[in-house]
């Protein structure tokens, strides 16, 4: 039985931006909505989370308008053995342990009992001329900078492996020999880098067409090398596998202000205003799932961004699926990025 389960206990009224923050902090990935009794009224996890986001949900909204109304739960007393038999047969990670209908305790398959390992390629894309940050850039590429004295793909690569990944590929193009130089093969990492060159910028998606075909044919997360963020790739992936998509866009909601009064209007006539609303659209996050059909669709030394590219599985009539991110994201583009990046890596994120 996990010691941390108390950690992530929320009351109904619990705000949807609330209850995130204890799913993050505790790093079980769910939480155990109760009342003043201790009687279990629900579970959420972080899919419930991205379901609601995905509906535009606000962060306000009532955690009990997000959860489960109807876990899985199991008595006290039933043995481990059962327990696990349930977690496997309903592709559970936990399952709340109950007296009555009291909460009492959380079985779950914690990182310290099941390593993961995954075969999945990791594509980092790191030939970015960081133009934006010069002179910062001037000598050092942009992926290489320092963020309290570790390179910002350096951070990236060991968010990849603490998440059980080890098979990795990077981009290079602007001074690859001082990414090449500073990550090697990954023996120090206890990973394998294989490094594909642009000889001139092919886009976003264009390097796609430059991994050898030795790569294997398993879903490939593809994510820009200035990026600084906690999203769970574990999950990330399994949300890809779950949705039979051919790609899956990792999204941030992106929030802001119309500084004047909208009107609406039906011919000459005023039907409603609306002083200074907050518009939310979806943005992308520069991170992505993409299967081996779609990593053969790229020529070699083609140029395409990824927008493009999945434009053209839309246009076919391929399904792409988006994943919300409500975890920490800073794509590190500006100076003020740079500036804001070094506070939040100094304070854990």
């Amino acid at each position: 039985m996990t010691r941390v389960w108390k950690q992530i206990l929320v009351p109904p009224e619990a705000s949807m931006e609330d209850t995130i923050k204890v799913i993050d902090s505790a790093g079980l990935k769910l939480a155990l909505v109760i009342d003043d009794n201790y009687k279990l009224l629900g579970m959420v996890t972080d899919g419930d989370i991205r379901r609601a986001l995905i509906k535009h949900k606000s962060m306000d909204t009532p955690i009990v308008d997000v959860m489960n109304p109807e876990p899985l739960t199991v008595d006290k007393r039933v043995s481990k053995s059962r327990i696990l038999s349930l977690m496997k047969k309903n592709v559970l990670m936990a399952i709340p342990l109950v007296s009555g209908n009291k909460l009492v305790g959380l079985e779950t398959l914690e990182k310290m009992v099941y390593r993961p390992h995954y075969d999945n390629p990791i594509f980092l894309m790191a030939g970015g001329f960081g133009t934006r940050l010069r002179p910062l850039t001037n000598d050092c590429p942009k992926p290489l900078l320092k963020l309290a004295g570790k390179a910002i793909l350096e951070t990236i690569l060991e968010n990849f492996i603490n998440a059980g990944f080890h098979r990795f590929y990077i981009s290079t193009h602007y001074m690859p020999e001082k990414i090449r130089e500073y990550f090697g093969d990954g023996t120090n990492w206890g990973v394998s880098i294989e490094y594909v060159h642009e000889e001139s910028p092919l886009g976003t998606a264009g390097a796609l067409g430059l991994l050898p075909d030795t790569i294997p044919k398993l879903p490939l997360i593809m994510m820009n090398g200035d990026l600084l963020t906690k999203v769970d790739f574990e999950h990330l992936l399994t949300y890809h596998l779950e949705q039979k998509s051919i790609a899956t866009m990792c999204v941030t909601e992106y929030e802001y202000q119309i500084p004047y009064g909208v009107v609406e209007s039906k011919g000459n006539h005023v039907v409603s205003m609306v002083e200074k609303p907050f518009q939310r659209h979806f943005v992308n996050a520069g991170i992505y799932v993409v299967n081996p059909e779609l990593v053969a669709k790229v020529s070699k030394n083609q140029i395409i961004d990824m927008p493009s590219l999945i434009e053209q599985q839309i246009a076919d009539a391929f399904d792409v699926a988006i994943f919300p991110i409500h975890e920490y994201w800073l794509d590190i583009g500006k100076m003020n990025d740079f500036n804001q990046a070094q506070i939040d890596v100094r304070n854990d994120f």
